[in-house]
């Protein structure tokens, strides 16, 4: 699946334009729209993609220093209108209760590392993938930064054994173009792109992803 970002009043205005099956999914950066709510909530209504809700923690690129309590009551309100939540593997045990409600209304539930230092070992990704398995994930997440050859092969190698859950992993950076499209087509399930202006380098624009991911799977 290819996902838009909305992170912009930008973004937003391009979110509204899609029309039903042009993105498999919008990703709601709720915490880049905190100083002024009302245009996303107006919005959100009439969106023909569905939606992923996420409330990014501040040490992972969050944006407007969100407090944790904050951070919960966003992933409530907008709740009702997700498809997907997303949550830092930082953050499970803190907001346990949003995944539960999430579970409730039937949310997949997205769990997710940022690294935008580096690529760890794979040892440690590994680790990472694990930790997110038991905390209750439908999908596990892992984003680094993508500096040199060997850093996407360790994201590679990721998918060189059977995983009992559905990975996204994508770089950022030097190879972050490329890892997107190499990794879509090794099997990341969630593939991250644009719509007005990057807010992560080496995304691609969203359509374009989209279109390119195809290519690869077709031929």
């Amino acid at each position: 699946m290819v996902v838009g970002t909305v992170h912009s009043p930008g973004s937003l205005r391009a979110a509204l334009r899609l029309r039903p099956g042009a993105l498999d999914l919008v990703e709601l950066r709720v915490d880049a729209f905190t100083t002024d709510l009302a245009p996303l909530i107006r919005a959100v209504p009439r969106l023909k993609i569905p939606c992923l809700v996420t409330v990014r923690h501040p040490a992972e690129g969050g944006v407007n220093g969100l407090t944790l309590a904050r951070r919960r009551a966003l992933y409530l309100q907008f709740l009702p209108y997700a498809a997907f939540i997303d949550v830092e593997l930082r953050s499970v045990e803190k907001l346990a209760d949003v995944i539960g409600a999430a579970r409730t209304r039937g949310v997949k539930v997205v769990v997710s590392d940022h690294d935008f230092r580096k690529t760890p070992p794979l040892a440690q990704l590994q680790s990472r993938v694990r930790r997110m398995q038991r905390s209750g994930a439908d999908i596990c997440k892992i984003a680094t930064l993508t500096s040199t050859a060997s850093d996407l092969h360790r994201l590679l190698a990721l998918f060189t054994t059977r995983q009992p859950l559905p990975l996204s992993v994508m770089g950022m950076g030097a190879f972050g173009k490329v890892s997107r499209l190499l990794l879509a087509r090794a099997g990341s399930v969630l593939n991250y792109g644009y719509l007005d202006r990057p807010n992560a380098s080496g995304q691609w624009e969203a359509r374009l992803l989209r279109e390119r991911v195809r290519e690869l799977w077709e031929g």
